[in-house]
């Protein structure tokens, strides 16, 4: 039995490991930290595709599983780091416990766990999707999960950019995100096969976007760009 060909899915354990811990610190007021386990996860998560390829270790398990990581981390932990912010926005505090909170305010806090529901059936429709081979149809939940993550470093760093923010916005967000993970809007994948200009440019002029935000905005830049990449998907969908 060759050992390499379960170096793919021990990369995607961990993202699973960055997942629930995230979600763990999230739901416990350390939104700081469960930000940077996303973005590890993500890592892991191009990680094990590329080992996938590199290695030729392809698999039924390995797809089931790197579902359901991308579910946990890009889906759980981004959930309970928006109703981090909720709670944060209803008793300006991260860490204030759930016992003490209203009925209503309970309520609020616990609405954007609908958005794992989201996750789990864009996950399930990806695969078995044969249409998504080269691209994707509605927004990954790699996206969202980094989406979130940026959003909330941002939030953060600058409080006092997001002072327009509220309850009823950040449940506004969700639910955009929870419509586009079950879309149809056509959207380019990221992944290079090969570094053709021709076959890449979008991802190239997506690349060379990212890195000026985030030589700008730093972490935070990256929000700005998936928003620049749902916009340009529904653009284009719209000039059709």
């Amino acid at each position: 039995m060759r050992i390499t060909k379960h170096i793919p899915n021990f990369i995607t354990s961990l993202n699973v490991l960055c997942g629930i811990t995230a979600t763990f610190y999230a739901i416990n007021g350390h939104i700081d930290i469960a930000i940077y386990l996303i973005i590890a996860g993500a890592v892991f998560d191009f990680m094990d595709g590329y080992a996938a390829r590199a290695l030729k270790a392809y698999s039924e398990i390995g797809k089931e599983l790197d579902s359901l990581a991308d579910l946990i981390s890009f889906g759980a932990a981004p959930s309970a780091i928006w109703s981090g912010l909720i709670k944060y926005q209803l008793t300006n505090s991260f860490t204030t416990s759930f016992d003490t909170l209203s009925t209503t305010q309970q309520i609020l806090v616990l609405l954007p766990f609908v958005m794992v529901a989201f996750a789990a059936l864009r996950l399930a429709k990806f695969n078995v999707d044969t249409r998504q081979s080269e691209n994707f149809l509605g927004l990954t939940t790699t996206a969202t999960g980094i989406f979130t993550a940026s959003f909330a470093y941002k939030f953060i760093q600058t409080p006092d950019w997001f002072e327009w923010l509220s309850p009823t916005i950040i449940l506004l967000l969700i639910a955009f995100f929870s419509a586009l993970l079950v879309s149809e809007v056509p959207m380019v994948s990221l992944k290079f096969k090969n570094l053709n200009w021709k076959q890449n440019k979008e991802r190239f002029t997506l690349l060379i976007i990212a890195i000026i935000l985030i030589a700008v905005f730093g972490l935070g830049g990256i929000s700005l760009l998936i928003l620049y990449y749902i916009l340009s998907s529904l653009s284009k969908l719209l000039k059709r």
